[in-house]
């Protein structure tokens, strides 16, 4: 999913729930995780001199996929 997607979620969620951001807060927390992910990922490519910095379609699903199993199989999950 993309930053953009997770963002319009977040905004139909305020929406549906007169703007009450506490019933919001776990799409928040999605977008704002997704938001860093990206962002890190977009630096270390950019100091890497890796081009383009953030990476497309295929790719970037490729790189989405392999970051949760890793997250997945942390000891501490």
């Amino acid at each position: 999913m993309s930053v953009l997607q997770e963002q319009k979620m977040t905004y139909q969620c305020l929406s549906k729930n007169d703007y009450d951001r506490e019933k919001c807060e776990a799409f928040f927390d999605n977008y704002n995780n997704c938001k860093e992910f990206w962002g890190n990922l977009y630096r270390e490519r950019r100091r890497q001199r890796i081009r383009p910095y953030m990476p497309e379609g295929e790719e970037r699903e490729k790189i989405r996929k392999e970051y949760i199993e890793r997250m997945k199989n942390r000891p501490d999950a």
